[in-house]
């Protein structure tokens, strides 16, 4: 990734529907170049462009963050939630617990059932704490790309 790459990430960051024909001037390309490059990024995998909801501002849903400890190996119960459309992400850590994932839930009641019936029986699974969500504080996609 070079310098006129992380210049496209940067302008997608702040509007991730910047017109090509916008886009190219400002990270010195035409609009046809800035377009086969982001294409390029797109095609490797390196960035996605996606529309990022604000589950609690959409009224009605419950989210939390679960702290799993796990009897083994973390990335087969990383692999199995993985899989479950409340899972929204996941990730491989060390200390009190071997992952975190975080979930959106349509209400408590099916957090509750999501915690009790989906994660706590599956192999390996020695530990569930929750942490739900009161609100959401700070929620940017902004990162430095260099």
């Amino acid at each position: 990734m070079d310098e006129i790459d992380r210049a496209i990430l940067r302008e997608l960051q702040i509007d991730g529907r910047i017109a090509y024909a916008e886009l190219g001037p400002k990270v010195g390309l035409s609009a046809s170049a800035a377009r086969q490059r982001l294409q390029r990024l797109l095609d490797t995998q390196a960035v996605q462009v996606v529309g990022v909801t604000d589950p609690m501002g959409m009224g009605g849903q419950s989210m939390a963050l679960l702290g799993i400890a796990v009897d083994g190996d973390p990335r087969a119960v990383a692999d199995e939630l993985a899989e479950r459309p409340e899972v929204v992400y996941s990730v491989l850590t060390s200390g009190g617990f071997d992952l975190f994932a975080e979930v959106v839930c349509p209400g408590p009641r099916e957090l509750l059932d999501f915690v009790n019936d989906v994660v706590r029986p599956l192999e390996g699974v020695g530990k569930v704490q929750s942490f739900p969500y009161f609100g959401i504080h700070t929620h940017r996609f902004l990162w430095n790309v260099g």
